[in-house]
């Protein structure tokens, strides 16, 4: 593998790890709620344009990738 997957892949796994100690700390379920969904973004956004390659594509599934993880967590946060 390439040093970039590996490292993104090591990433992810801190990121994971990192989501698993903010659910077991005693915080507001608003911070933790909101804390949880940076990290399930930047996670989602990692595998997206690293493992899926849409770095490469066209600008409008760049666009429409990131405008649909916001609305997802707009949803979310509102609910």
């Amino acid at each position: 593998m390439k040093n970039g997957l590996i490292y993104t892949f090591g990433l992810l796994l801190l990121l994971t790890l990192a989501t698993f100690l903010i659910v077991n700390f005693p915080l507001d379920s608003f911070i933790k709620k909101c804390l949880i969904l940076t990290l399930f973004s930047v996670k989602f956004l990692l595998v997206a344009f690293q493992f899926m390659e849409l770095k490469k594509a066209h600008s409008f599934w760049k666009i429409s990738t990131i405008t649909i993880l916001i609305i997802i967590n707009l949803i979310i946060v509102i609910s």
